[in-house]
């Protein structure tokens, strides 16, 4: 059994999906794998049960949802599924090689050797890290962080990364059932409910390559979300309670 489960949303990966896997499977760390699927028109999800049936049905598996619900409700949908099962360490990862599986031990080791509770691969905690993105989204997304720091006074560089492990008890603590946004101000809002509780959050340098195959799920409304909500998050960092760190 491992420690560690990686959890990857999908919705039309099928260029991608077999690959992903069986990078991250040819680590030396072992990791274990849940795909959780939107209703892939593509037939993602059935790639993923034909590995799960001819090779991996000890570590890969599924969650099929019926529709393109949201990344953040993917995730806290993961996270109560790897809570139920005991894992230690729960990763976030795109399926689109632009997060590296090579750099999956590199987060672990932040969190079980070094003592961190989130570890957040950075695009930004470096310069700018990121290969084949045009210009205005790569300025569009670094000013999203700058602007988060600068609402919040929260000290992460790169606020809405995507790439993470979390601690077991840091997705305890959370209240995941009070974390509001579907977009990527979820991957924000993670961060910043970590930060306010007092856990210890280390950001560890990453190179991001933006997809070569298949289709960005990037919008307007996802960024507008974002904007509006770090807004909301400085006014509950005010007033809001926060939950306490259990004690070990």
């Amino acid at each position: 059994m491992s420690d560690s489960i990686v959890i990857i949303p999908t919705y039309n990966e099928k260029e991608n999906i077999e690959n992903i896997i069986r990078a991250v499977f040819s680590l030396e760390k072992e990791f274990h794998i849940l795909i959780i699927d939107d209703g892939s028109p593509d037939g993602t999800a059935d790639i993923v049960k034909g590995l799960m049936q001819r090779e991996y049905s000890d570590r890969l598996f599924l969650l099929e949802r019926s529709g393109k619900l949201g990344l953040g409700t993917a995730y806290i949908t993961g996270f109560k599924w790897a809570l139920e099962r005991q894992y230690d360490y729960v990763f976030e990862m795109d399926a689109d090689f632009s997060h590296d599986p090579h750099d999956l031990p590199r987060l672990y080791s932040a969190c079980h050797d070094e003592g961190y509770d989130v570890a957040v691969g950075s695009r930004y905690i470096s310069g700018v890290n990121v290969v084949n993105w045009p210009i205005g989204r790569v300025l569009m997304s670094y000013f999203a962080s700058k602007y988060v720091r600068m609402v919040t006074g929260f000290k992460v560089h790169d606020t809405t990364a995507g790439f993470k492990c979390y601690k077991r008890r840091v997705l305890e603590t959370i209240e995941l059932d009070k974390i509001r946004f579907k977009g990527y101000a979820f991957q924000i809002e993670m961060k910043y409910t970590a930060y306010k509780i007092g856990f210890k959050i280390k950001e560890v340098p990453v190179i991001f390559v933006n997809r070569r195959e298949g289709v960005s799920k990037m919008s307007g409304g996802i960024f507008g979300e974002a904007f509006f909500g770090v807004m909301r998050l400085r006014w509950d960092g005010w007033f809001r309670k926060y939950p306490k760190i259990a004690q070990a």
